[in-house]
């Protein structure tokens, strides 16, 4: 298909008159927008970047590959980041706008009405006020000199390129981009991996169904053989606390609507990642290799923006997110790292005792007022909208329908996160690595890391509360007595500069150094810690899959390749399969089933439990677990008014025993036939995996067609290695296989492209590849002879 022609004539649609539909559709400006060879849009599809920019801290170039990744080159550093600014604002600015105004409660003022729930949250949990305590710890220093020099490349960007369509069709202009908002891109990052509410949603369903039946759902420990950290491979023990007292509920939450409104900006289900690292002793090369691929939500653009960066002093290539202007995930001269969630719970609840007046809350004996303030949320076409956004002694307080609640968290207080990304650009080995690895102090993660000294490394990075109740630690897993003072973080200062002192030392967080071989997949870190870690670990499926794999690679004494890692990303085997079909294939076996019934059951008990797009029984299998859930679920739940979002996990699904009360008056069996037949409705005869897998739910915020990807068919489910939760437009938003050898490239692979211009070749470039299971290659090279699309040039501000 030519991509280009396509792309003109679905502009030539609009511009005779064709509708926009979809969430953040405009309803005025869009066809002067369009306006046949006069219209802005014209002047983006087919101009490049001004070839000559001012900078006023000197010299830098930007060199675009074929994939639209930037090589930036400048001697010094803050020349580097003016340019990286400029960039990013160049492929990506409408979506750092969009992020910052989600962050900022802003949303409103360009849409209208329909997002201020979402506004609303986020104002009252000031994330602002958190990226302003960020911006002041980092004042100063050299990550914070070259942030500002990030901004402003990306404001002398807006105010020489033509802006992205996306301005147009909403009729608005950006204002300034700013360090702080640099620091709101973080705190995006980190509340999307941390932030969630399942104490409340256990509580509620503890209140609704009962403790028991919240103990066997929503267990603080599942048990399987795959944690991370294995045979005692860690020098400090973390996880679950076995040891820990458990805490029933408090009795003071039974708020649905209060915890309706929040589940929609808690951490999305399905967030995770694969991480491996594996050392030169099992390799072929005799050096390291590191692997990597988070799943995140997908979108387009994608969540993440590749570039490689040099200066006379280091050299990086990997992504990061847009509006943050250091390598997140990828290599240096050095080594090479990537990360996956730690699960780790570093969000508590408080409520308190409030007088008549609802105006003071009590603390510890005495009366306090609460921290008061009343802010703005401006609303396209409709009446402003004041919220009074109220604060305590532990953080921000959400509060609807006359049900108030505290929040603590992590990310509310000044961190170092900036400075340690920052400072792995630029680590020589494993013990520069560490020094920045103890200061990220958000998000909680798993990171691995190899150099080409051969060193390799896991650790667990972030602030991680310890919790005590008349000095005996707890589990963060109930709503805590704020009036008490029940449960504090020593040393946390909301919105201020916190001294972490009663948190988890660095040294005892989990750990291994020099590991063979090191195996992340959000599954639990270890089976015996010394401190309560979490306990919002994902199934362990896709563990029990990598190690699987891992052990048998390296005890048939056959080498740990890059191709080898490749294949692991992309292994669709589900394991969910593996523990359940076995016993749906005899259930039907065993009873006096037509014969649709038993052909599937056939098709199933041939089949390879691997989720392939070219598979039927995959497709039978995915529509079956989800009728099996509902039967075994279903009536329960909503008799107590929870939806199906409350279900709990597969794992807990697959092992429920037999006589169950979960499956009613039905058996295991009679429940799994049945979801058979259920889900055999509506499936066309010649239909497969593939026919339902596809990358049509990765979207533009708009949800138009025109913006939207492609929709082709991928492999993979919620439960293999190759992530993809259609359903959720969840799966792996970067692939990097990193080989610590200077004989083989790195490889890489986006869902979709590194540019956000809907008009640019690379929109959706990788978008098959990555369906596909393919990569590309991933120099950190600079080709000198390659064309400069950008230079940079001192200006008169030169400083």
């Amino acid at each position: 298909m030519d991509t280009d022609l396509t792309r003109r004539a679905l502009v030539a649609a609009i511009v005779g008159g064709g509708a926009v539909g979809g969430s953040l559709s405009p309803v005025r400006g869009y066809l002067d927008r369009f306006a046949p060879f006069t219209g802005s849009a014209w002047a983006s599809a087919t101009d490049g970047p001004d070839r000559r920019v001012e900078s006023p801290y000197g010299e830098a170039t930007v060199r675009y590959d074929e994939y639209g990744v930037p090589h930036v080159e400048a001697n010094d550093e803050r020349a580097l980041y003016f340019a990286v600014g400029y960039a990013q604002a160049a492929d990506r600015l409408f979506q750092m706008d969009l992020q910052r105004r989600v962050m900022r409660g802003q949303l409103s003022e360009v849409v209208g009405e329909s997002t201020l729930d979402s506004d609303e949250f986020h104002v009252r949990m000031d994330f602002a006020g958190g990226a302003a305590a960020n911006l002041e710890l980092l004042s100063g220093t050299e990550t914070g000199r070259a942030v500002e020099a990030f901004a402003e490349g990306v404001n002398a960007c807006m105010d020489r390129e033509e802006l992205p369509l996306e301005f147009g069709l909403l009729e608005y202009e950006p204002a300034r981009w700013t360090p702080a908002d640099t620091m709101l891109m973080e705190s995006q990052i980190a509340w999307g991996l941390t932030g969630n509410f399942g104490t409340l949603e256990r509580e509620l369903v503890a209140r609704r169904l009962g403790e028991d039946a919240a103990a066997e759902l929503y267990p603080f420990r599942l048990d399987h053989d795959a944690p991370i950290l294995r045979d005692g491979a860690s020098d400090g023990d973390g996880g679950e606390s076995t040891e820990s007292r458990p805490v029933s509920p408090s009795g003071e939450f039974d708020d649905p609507a209060l915890l309706d409104w929040l589940r929609a900006f808690e951490s999305p289900p399905g967030i995770g990642s694969n991480s491996w690292v594996v050392s030169g002793e099992h390799t072929d090369s005799g050096a390291p290799v590191v692997a990597n691929d988070p799943h995140l939500t997908l979108s387009a653009p994608p969540v993440w923006y590749e570039m490689n960066l040099r200066t006379a002093d280091a050299s990086v290539r990997g992504v990061t997110f847009p509006g943050v202007p250091f390598v997140v995930i990828g290599e240096n001269h050095a080594g090479a790292w990537g990360f996956t969630n730690a699960g780790a719970d570093v969000v508590d609840f408080y409520t308190y005792e409030t007088d008549e007046s609802g105006e003071r809350y009590r603390y510890r004996g005495e009366w306090r007022e609460f921290d008061t303030e009343e802010r703005t949320i401006r609303v396209a076409d409709r009446d402003d909208r004041t919220v009074t956004v109220r604060k305590t002694v532990h953080g921000p307080v959400l509060e609807r329908e006359g049900q108030r609640m505290a929040v603590a968290w992590t990310g509310h207080t000044a961190t170092e996160t900036s400075r340690a990304v920052h400072e792995y650009a630029e680590s020589d080995g494993i013990e520069d690595f560490l020094d920045a690895t103890e200061r990220m102090d958000l998000p909680t993660q798993n990171v691995v890391y190899a150099d080409r000294e051969g060193n390799t490394l896991y650790y667990v990075t972030g602030k991680i509360p310890r919790r005590t109740i008349d000095g005996e630690e707890v589990r963060g897993t109930r709503v805590f007595d704020g009036s008490a003072g029940e449960a504090e973080w020593e040393g946390f200062e909301p919105f201020g500069v916190s001294s972490w002192e009663g948190f988890v030392p660095f040294e005892e967080k989990p750990h291994a150094i020099h590991p063979d071989y090191v195996g992340t997949a959000n599954q639990r870190i270890a089976d015996d810690p010394d401190h309560y870690i979490g306990e919002r670990y994902g199934a362990p499926y896709r563990g029990q899959r990598l190690y699987e794999l891992l052990d048998e690679r390296v005890e048939s004494g056959e080498p740990v390749t890059p191709e080898f890692s490749k294949r692991l990303q992309r292994d669709a085997y589900d394991k969910r399969a593996e523990q359940l079909v076995p016993d749906l294939v005899s259930a039907v076996e065993d009873a006096d089933e037509d014969d649709d019934l038993r052909e599937a059951a056939e098709s199933l008990r041939d089949w390879d439990y691997r989720m392939a797009r070219e598979s039927r029984a995959a497709l039978v299998f995915s529509r079956w677990v989800d009728r099996f859930r509902e039967a075994t679920f279903g009536d329960d739940f909503e008799e107590a008014d929870l939806d199906e979002s409350y279900y709990p996990s597969d794992w807990v699904l697959a092992t429920l025993p037999a006589d169950s009360r979960w499956f009613g008056d039905d058996s295991r069996a009679e429940a799994m036939v049945g979801a058979l037949r259920a889900a055999l409705d509506g499936i066309e005869d010649d239909a497969t995996y593939g026919d339902h897998n596809t990358t049509e739910s990765i979207t533009h915020p708009f949800d138009q067609s025109f913006l939207n990807y492609p929709a082709y068919p991928t492999d993979g489910s919620p439960h293999t290695l190759n992530n993809y939760r259609r359903e959720s437009a969840v799966g792996s938003s970067w692939r990097m296989v990193c080989p610590m050898t200077e004989r083989a490239d790195s490889a890489c692979v986006l869902p979709g492209g590194n540019s956000g211009d809907y008009f640019s070749d690379h929109y959706d470039d990788q978008l098959r590849m990555w369906a596909d299971g393919e990569y590309r290659q991933m120099p950190r090279e600079i080709e000198d002879e390659s064309e400069v699309a950008i230079r940079f040039d001192p200006g008169e501000g030169d400083r």
